[in-house]
């Protein structure tokens, strides 16, 4: 199973986390990621997106919480959803290369699904629908682009929320 996990800053947290770099490099070293990388706002850090294939929800929640700079205390707040990869590759597998930075794209939603079947997929480093734990209820689309609209890849009108992050390919330099 597929997850998708955004851990969102807290304010003043760089300096706990650059303290913490390699701890958290090390402990992501044991996960199989589809993909991964920090969010920003122009030039300040607030948060970091981890996807990720683990066997159960408990599994994805024990990830979340058990990385090293949210149990420092280096985060607000942790999104974990069940994902389903649509594109059926890693963002290491994102024919555009890692040079170069993109957006996050999150839609929340409810109801009927949209965007099952994304339009304009060579702008996608990762893609799919945010789920239920039981992957029985669509609650939105994430995304990964690279695109000088990202929030174009979402349909306009069908979420009742949509953000878009700066976002970098993450991960050992």
């Amino acid at each position: 199973m597929e997850f998708f996990c955004y851990h969102r800053d807290r304010p003043g947290s760089l300096p706990l986390r650059e303290r913490l770099t390699e701890e958290h490099w090390s402990y992501m070293d044991r996960f199989e990621l589809i993909a991964r990388g920090p969010t920003f706002s122009g030039d300040v850090l607030t948060g970091s997106v981890h996807v990720v294939d683990l066997p159960s929800p408990a599994a994805a929640r024990a990830f979340a919480f058990e990385e090293p700079n949210y149990q420092a205390g280096a985060y607000r707040d942790v999104l974990v959803r069940r994902w389903r990869n649509v594109l059926g590759r890693t963002m290491w597998d994102f024919p555009g290369g890692r040079e170069g930075g993109g957006h996050l794209v999150l839609g929340f939603g409810s109801g009927a699904a949209v965007d099952l079947v994304p339009e304009r997929p060579e702008e996608l480093i990762a893609y799919g629908p945010l789920l239920s734990d039981d992957g029985a209820a669509w609650l939105g689309t994430a995304a990964l682009v690279r695109s000088a609209h990202p929030e174009s890849v979402l349909t306009a009108g069908r979420y009742d929320a949509v953000e878009v992050h700066e976002w970098e390919f993450g991960g050992r330099r």
